[in-house]
């Protein structure tokens, strides 16, 4: 008789492979088409509020792996507390103003067509570009399974946020922290503007090295002892620049020396410089650089004073440890000079040429023979009238910064730049704008917790923020001038009328309409004595007051300020961390978030840098067509993301394992528990159901704590761990006979059904942040013991499973399971049997009672357990004392079950003869 047909094998429509390449399109497309979102919102109204704030990518070209790995990981975060029972908001943004939009419409247009468009039609533009950019990468996003608000996103470019972006200015500058100075850039002569520094390149060019002496004041040389000759050495490659000189910067942590002929020197660089020429010996007077501080020297070129300060620049690799200091025409200098009140000279036009400067502060011997001289056609005119003060003088090659554009050499020039006053108070407080920003370090938890020293070595140490750039594209700081005073009119009824006309009409109506439409009209001012400031804004200053154009503002339901977390790569310590951290700062007095959440960036498997060239470029799309995205989603939650990630096709397939380990170990768990109508009550359940279950339990409140900390790999690896070894490995072996042999309705098959399902239902919203697709897919083929009332996966919200007694002995069970099957492999390598069923266990073990006979028996798979046989000993081990033989069972193979307990050959075992009614 064929008895297949009489056992209770598992069935479930939920198919083994999950063809997700083919499947997830369509789940996804249902998901948005049904506002799934919306529905989620309305899930959790009354919740607890967990609030996400997205940092935006840059509206420019096709989603990467970064992006993939930042967006997947936002959307794990938010999923995990939606299926804890919270409200959650995720609003995505785009940042869409800034150089590389308007590189990308220069390159197409051509920079001569480009110069002679109007500004407004650059403007519309690049807003094109960005709106373009904006649509596809939002669909590569909702390919990847992210859920958010894709139906109403912040986009920096839309009127209202452009007049938020403003606003947040305004509030900056009535704060009292926005000041107007000249700072240092990059400057390209050439095209007559400003360079970022992605503008940059480097190459070799030709310059002179010149040493020059710097004599002290008579007074100086006085208080040294050395009245006859004293002056400083210092060494330049820019000629040039010494007219504007108003300083030398010493290292504050060395000693100097003054030589017999009267120079003074770094100490360490002193038997270089004798070996090259400069100085002679011997050293008279070692001197610490704390004691020089303030002396003054003579520019030997104007004869203007040159004050002595001390820098952390000075460097001892080269030069004379005397540093040539113009905050004009160099970023340490410009640094130097902000700290020691350096006043900024600067001589040079926009084209490079010097100009009426020089004349009126005398900078140069007969200046108005350099007025309209290009600076390095000055170079050689320079060193003839340094005379006897130039010490020596070299040509050298060197890499140097170069226009990428015109290639042609660049300068460092001050220009008047809008600046937030980082040691500025705010009004309303007493701390400085630094202050506040580093309390509220103090109060952020970081995930890492490394992250909180970056970020305090970052707002520590750093300057005034720079907001102004010499651009296109972006906002404008929208304020008017005085022609004839120069004032900056930041009265609040002229800004609020500005703010207005750019939710309006966007911030291009500062370019397209004229001063007196702008103005308030009962401002008091006229229109034909002010003038418009025609910088931008820089575009972190954008996504820096996203908190308060997205979270703050009523346009957006897009959750409570501050936000509980801000989770961008490493990089943004240096970026929107600490650009939103400053705003939020000025304006609030607090930071814009709670937590600050930061990954690596993604790398192959051997640890290098993506790029086309080397051929290791890993698309999403890509990997998306493969293995489906959810192969992507588990790869970011398996991954240490704290640190790089590796990805690769060889990775990427190991993850595909895991993610079909964990799809069969539900279907398995579908399939049995497919025909369960009533489960038993949990204080029923049997001995091994009721340690299963709280063997589950430890693992998913393990997981719980791993996930509230972010760290999913951790989380992830408990679970594996536990499908591995305890469920697969031990459970759902060891239950099969009871599943598809007892009489269908027996309590110890319901029972096991039971702990299936409560498995199940327990660990699907615990993964389903990750795995979104599959559970979705799980809960739609679920039988109603697991599904219960849910529609679909976003009814589920996660719940603990209960807590449950286990008298046995597990510890001694698993060391008894490990020797037993430890001699159960020997045996059947050496064909002494063929599965252990063939066997029996003779013991007297009290350990063991803690099962019920039929328990112990599915414990190590065998036939029978009794206290005494005679039957030959095919092994023996011994636990805590406990001895156990291993012995053929003593019945025959029953032909339904297969376990070796009939009572003679072909005959069904007692059970089976039981359940078949026979």
């Amino acid at each position: 008789m064929d008895y297949k047909s009489t056992l209770n094998l598992p069935k479930t429509p939920f198919p083994m492979r999950g063809n997700l390449p083919q499947n997830e399109p369509k789940r996804y497309a249902k998901w948005f088409e049904s506002g799934v979102y919306e529905r989620m919102k309305k899930n959790r109204e009354g919740a607890e509020l967990f609030t996400l704030h997205d940092g935006p990518p840059y509206a420019n070209g096709k989603i990467h792996i970064g992006h993939a790995l930042n967006k997947i990981l936002k959307d794990i975060i938010v999923k995990d507390n939606y299926f804890q029972g919270k409200a959650v908001r995720f609003t995505p943004g785009w940042d869409c103003h800034g150089l590389p939009i308007e590189q990308q419409v220069e390159k197409k247009l051509g920079k001569a067509k480009k110069e002679q468009l109007p500004k407004t039609k650059i403007r519309q533009l690049c807003r094109e570009h960005a709106a373009k950019f904006i649509e596809i990468q939002k669909e590569g996003f909702k390919a990847l399974g992210v859920i958010a608000d894709w139906d109403k996103p912040y986009v920096t470019m839309d009127f209202r946020f452009e007049a938020n972006i403003y606003r947040t200015l305004c509030d900056v500058a009535q704060k009292g922290l926005l000041v107007e100075r000249s700072k240092p850039v990059y400057w390209s002569w050439a095209e007559r503007t400003a360079l970022a520094e992605a503008e940059v390149e480097y190459e070799d060019k030709e310059d002179y090295s010149i040493y020059v002496a710097f004599e002290l004041e008579d007074s100086a040389k006085q208080k040294l002892g050395h009245p006859e000759a004293a002056a400083f050495v210092i060494w330049t490659t820019t000629p040039w620049t010494l007219p504007a000189n108003v300083g030398i910067s010493l290292n504050p942590h060395e000693m100097y020396v003054l030589t017999r002929d009267g120079y003074i020197v770094a100490e360490k660089l002193f038997e270089t410089l004798v070996e090259n020429g400069v100085v002679e010996g011997p050293v008279e007077m070692r001197i610490p650089a704390t004691d020089l501080e303030g002396m003054v020297a003579i520019n030997p070129l104007n004869g203007r004073p040159s004050r002595i300060v001390l820098g952390e620049h000075v460097v001892m690799e080269n030069g004379t440890g005397c540093v040539h200091t113009a905050p004009g025409h160099g970023e340490d200098d410009y640094r130097v000079g902000l700290v020691n009140n350096l006043e900024v000279v600067m001589p040079v036009d926009e084209e490079g040429r010097y100009d009426e400067t020089v004349e009126r502060l005398q900078l140069l011997p007969e200046p108005e023979k350099f007025v309209g001289m290009h600076i390095f056609e000055a170079n050689e005119e320079i060193i003839r009238l340094l005379g006897r003060a130039l010490l020596k003088a070299e040509r050298f090659t060197h890499s140097y910064p170069h226009c990428w554009r015109s290639h042609t050499p660049l300068i460092f020039r001050a220009t008047k730049q809008w600046f937030i006053s980082v040691d500025g108070t705010p009004e309303g407080e007493k701390r400085s704008l630094r202050t506040i920003a580093m309390d509220e370090i103090e109060k952020t938890a970081f995930y890492p917790e490394w992250g909180r020293n970056r970020l305090v070595s970052m707002v520590e140490g750093r300057p005034d923020w720079c907001i102004s750039r010499q651009r296109d594209w972006g906002v404008p700081i929208a304020f008017f001038r005085h022609k004839k005073t120069g004032e900056v009119i930041l009265d609040e009824k002229v800004l609020n009328f500005i703010a207005m006309i750019f939710e309006m009409k966007g911030c291009d109506a500062w370019y397209e309409m004229e001063i007196k439409d702008l103005l308030y009209p009962g401002s008091g001012y006229d229109p034909d004595e002010l003038e418009k400031v025609m910088d931008i804004l820089d575009v972190w200053f954008d996504s820096g007051s996203t908190w308060n154009a997205v979270l703050k503002s009523r346009n957006y339901d897009a959750g409570a300020y501050p936000a509980d977390l801000y989770l961008e790569g490493s990089d943004q310590h240096r970026g929107w961390f600490q650009s939103s951290l400053l705003l939020s700062s000025a304006v609030e007095h607090k930071a814009p978030y709670k937590a600050i959440l930061t990954h690596g960036f993604t790398v192959d498997e051997k640890g290098e840098k993506m790029s086309k060239s080397k051929g290791n470029v890993v698309a999403p799309d890509e990997v998306a067509k493969k293995y489906g995205s959810e192969i992507l989603r588990l790869w970011v939650a398996m991954s240490e993301y704290k640190s790089d990630l590796k990805i690769s096709d060889q990775i990427l397939k190991q993850v595909a394992e895991n993610y079909r380990k964990i799809r069969n170990t539900f279907r398995f768990l579908l399939a049995n528990a497919d025909d369960l109508q009533r489960p038993v009550p949990v204080e029923e359940l049997g001995e091994l159901d009721r340690w299963i279950v709280k063997k589950a339990a430890g693992v998913f409140a393990q997981m719980r704590n791993s996930f509230d900390g972010y760290d999913y790999a951790k989380g992830f690896h408990q679970l594996n761990n536990f499908l591995t070894n305890e469920l697969s490995g031990i459970y759902l072996d060891i239950t099969k006979d009871r599943l598809y042999c007892d009489d269908k309705e027996s309590h110890a098959r319901r029972s096991a059904q039971t702990a299936m399902a409560m498995i199940a239902r327990a660990l699907l919203p615990l993964v389903a942040p990750v795995l979104t697709h599959t559970c979705d897919e799980i809960l739609e083929y679920a039988p109603p013991a697991i599904k219960k009332e849910a529609k679909d996966l976003f009814d589920l919200c996660y719940e603990p499973l209960p807590e449950v007694e286990v008298r046995m002995d597990e510890a001694f069970l698993l060391l008894a399971r490990e020797a037993f099957f430890e001699i159960v492999d020997r045996l059947k390598k050496e064909g002494v049997i063929k599965q252990t069923l063939e066997l029996g266990l003779v013991t007297q073990s009290e350990s063991l009672k803690s099962l019920n006979p039929k328990d112990a028996e599915d414990w190590f798979v065998v036939s029978e357990i009794t206290e005494a046989s005679d039957a030959e000993v095919l092994g023996e081990f011994e636990v805590e004392g406990e001895r156990f033989a291993i012995v053929r069972a003593s019945g025959y193979k029953c032909p339904r079950c297969w376990r070796f307990a009939a009572p003679e050959e072909e005959a069904l075992c007692e059970r089976c003869a039981k359940v078949l009614n026979v």
